[in-house]
């Protein structure tokens, strides 16, 4: 009561600047309460810096690929990639430690998972398909749904959801701060400070934004003037594949002039997916957008390493490229959102068959460095 006193009694300028100072020490206390101690686990602050330090390395895209665009607060250094190609591999981050962002991803299938949808922890399986992360980088947004803006924000997704890796991102960041040759890592990639799931995300999105696959047959061929890289029987495909009137692919499988990524980057329904009433099963983006042009909109994939990365659709429900090629000349399967360009094609046993062979000539070379280390 005394000091209420003293303080209603004081001058202007005086209770002024006292309710000033009373402001400054309760914003430094706050500060205080953030300030994240040696050894302490905290939860990233929305504004803690987590951008790799060491010198920028560039990758250079191979034939057939455009050049690569690196996010300016995620520059890609030898430390953040090779961290990161260290956390892509480690079960650590799944909860029952046997499952590692590899085990869907695997090297070995194109880095898909070969599976009609993905198997996660303790057996369980999903609603779709694992799209494989080679080319990724390129994606305008990730996952079949586009819920994910950047490789960053789809790195954590898989790791808490309770069907896949099982692990909520405290505990994966408290993993790894107990051991001490990761927190020497991410000190040399982030500089000092805690171990947290921003930095984790950006460290596997580092590695992620490596795996190019290019210089293709079909690459050598149209970008690299090969002309005998690819047979008749795929350049037959390939005017199939471009022509609008037959098969109308590029209307979504983009070819350019000078690179080909094989997608626009939007979301189409297909009719894929359908249940026996002729229901849709999953309503794709939609879930998303909450649009009604979107229900059964699934994200358009690259066709690059096709051949490698069956089964196909967003279900895995097509099990070969034959299969699909079949799916798109029957005009998909009809409903209210059906996209304008999907309609019954009219094309030979010959250039169904032609179609495939040029679909396999997307195969292209796997870098090197995606392979789990021996050591």
């Amino acid at each position: 009561m005394l000091r209420q006193n003293l303080f209603i009694g004081a001058p202007l300028s005086l209770r002024v600047f006292l309710i000033l100072l009373v402001a400054v020490l309760a914003i430094s206390c706050e500060a205080k309460k953030h300030i994240e101690m040696p050894g302490e686990i905290a939860t990233e602050r929305v504004d803690a810096p987590a951008h790799p330090t060491g010198a920028a390395v560039e990758i250079k895209a191979p034939l057939g690929l455009p050049p690569l665009l690196i996010q300016d607060d995620n520059r890609l250094t030898a430390d953040s990639i090779a961290l990161g190609r260290r956390l892509f591999f480690d079960v650590r981050l799944s909860s029952d430690n046997t499952l590692s962002c590899a085990s869907c991803h695997s090297p070995a299938l194109h880095f898909a998972e070969g599976r009609a949808v993905a198997k996660g922890f303790n057996g369980q399986f999903g609603a779709r398909n694992t799209p494989t992360l080679l080319n990724a980088a390129y994606n305008r947004v990730q996952f079949w749904d586009g819920r994910a803006a950047s490789l960053e924000q789809q790195v954590g997704g898989p790791m808490s959801n309770p069907k896949e890796m099982n692990q909520s991102h405290e505990v994966s960041v408290s993993k790894l701060s107990s051991d001490p040759a990761y927190r020497a890592e991410f000190s040399k990639v982030f500089g000092p400070g805690t171990i947290t799931m921003r930095k984790i995300e950006k460290a596997i999105a580092s590695f992620e934004q490596t795996l190019l696959s290019g210089n293709s047959p079909f690459d050598r061929y149209r970008y690299g003037a090969e002309k005998a890289a690819i047979s008749a029987a795929a350049i037959r495909g390939l005017a199939v594949f471009s022509d609008k009137n037959r098969g109308n692919c590029t209307a979504c499988h983009i070819i350019g002039q000078k690179f080909a990524l094989f997608t626009d980057g939007g979301f189409h329904n297909l009719g894929a997916g359908m249940n026996a009433n002729g229901e849709l099963t999953d309503l794709g983006r939609y879930e998303q957008t909450r649009a009604e042009a979107d229900r059964g909109a699934f994200r358009t994939p690259s066709l690059r390493n096709i051949a490698k990365t069956a089964p196909y659709m967003h279900d895995g429900s097509l099990k070969t490229l034959k299969d699909v090629v079949d799916f798109y000349v029957g005009g998909g399967n009809s409903n209210p959102q059906l996209d304008k360009e999907i309609k019954s094609l009219q094309l030979t046993a010959q250039e169904r068959n032609d179609l495939v062979v040029f679909l396999e000539t997307l195969t292209g070379e796997v870098p090197l460095a995606a392979a789990p280390s021996k050591d």
